[in-house]
This record gives C-alpha cells, structure tokens and sequence, in this order.
C-alpha cells in the first residue's frame, strides 16, 4: 500500500511529464485534492505532505470540517467544485476561495450580492454542461456568451471555465473544446481533469485538476 506522501509525489509526477509532453512547467497546473466525503482523519495526512488546495462538493460539509482544519494548517485554499444553491452563496463567499460551479443567472445574481455584502470575491469559473448531458449542471455552451456578460454587468470577475466531460468516452475532444471556448473569450483559467484523466487535460491546457481517488483512495 502506497502512504499519502507517495500517492501525492505519484499525481505530482504525472501532471509534470504531462506538462513537459505540452511545453509547460509544471507550475501553471494546480493540483486540487478533491476531499468531498472524506474526513478530517483522512484529509490531515495530505496536508502534512504538503498539498494546500482543496476540493468540496457542498457547502455544509466544508464548514463542518475545514474551520478546525485551517486553523491547524494556515494558507489552505479551498475550491467549492460542486452545485450551488443561490441560497447558500453568502456562506460560499465567506467560506471558499475560489468557486468553479457558477451556471446560471440566478446564482450569478446571488453570488453579486454576496460578495457585494462581504466585501471579497473568491476566484469564479464558469461550468460549461460540456457534453450537453441532461442530469449534469453548467451553463449550455450557446448560452455561455450571455452568462458571462450578465457576470461582467453583476460586477462579477470570471477568471475561467470549469467542465466535467460525459463518463465512459475519451474525454480528450471535451477538454480541446473547454480550451478553445476559454480562448475565444480570454479567460485564463481552465479548471478541468480529475483521477483517471489529469494528464490528457493538461497536455489540453487544464490549469487546475480535481483529483480524489489518486490522492484517497477509493471511495467506500
């Protein structure tokens, strides 16, 4: 059995070969742990060998746990990578750093009122329904112009997009896709990549990668 340090040097390892096979440094990508369902037990043996970046899917789970855990261990980032209910997005600015999930105008006129309220803007990545699949959020790709400028007209910064391409089918011509919708509108971020396909998404430009059952394990 391979102990954390040597899970997370493997992943670390595997997103720099990726980046050479591009032309890249391995510094452009951000590993994001993906620690949704995982507990504090699970998650401090991470943090102890180094990893800073944090992936949640729901808001109540994170402020459950990560308070305790980032006052153990300053300069955590915490990355909000699942759905959110424009009821919860003032406790998701307070409490994230960054949010790859925003899909909808509803909850891009909620996250402007958040941050208005709170006086600070995570980092926000639009999520594209790349694969246009019915039981999965994101903004349509046709729609995604007009997010965007509702976004910019909300006082809101985009800073990328974020997508998780259809299971079961190379994910390659998704990622090509979210890299040249990110091109066409000058967004620098793309938030794409998870255990099974971070290298393909790197080479394709990914800047961050959610990655949970490399680093964990698998999930009971």
């Amino acid at each position: 059995m391979e102990d954390t340090a040597q899970r997370l040097a493997k992943v670390e390892a595997g997103i720099a070969a990726a980046a050479a096979r591009a032309g890249r440094k391995p510094g452009e990508v951000q590993l994001i742990a993906v620690s949704k369902t995982q507990e504090a037990v699970s998650i401090r043996p991470l943090i102890a060998a180094g990893q800073r970046h944090f992936g949640e899917n729901r808001v109540q789970e994170a402020a459950d746990k990560w308070p305790a855990l980032r006052a153990e261990t300053p300069g955590i980032t915490l990355h909000l990578i699942g759905q959110l209910q424009s009821n919860k997005a003032e406790e998701a600015v307070a409490l994230f750093d960054a949010i790859h999930s925003v899909d909808r105008p509803s909850l891009v006129q909620a996250l402007a009122r958040a941050c208005a309220k709170a006086g600070r803007q995570p980092q926000l990545f639009v999520q594209v329904n790349i694969g246009d699949e019915e039981q999965k959020g994101g903004c349509g790709v046709a729609d995604l112009p007009a997010l965007l400028a509702e976004a910019t007209e909300a006082g809101l910064k985009i800073e990328g997009l974020m997508a998780i391409p259809p299971a079961d089918v190379s994910p390659t011509p998704y990622f090509a896709l979210l890299d040249e919708l990110a091109e066409r509108h000058a967004l620098p971020l793309r938030s794409m990549g998870m255990s099974g396909d971070y290298g393909s998404a790197v080479i394709l430009g990914a800047t961050h990668v959610r990655v949970g059952t490399a680093l964990f394990g698998t999930r009971a």
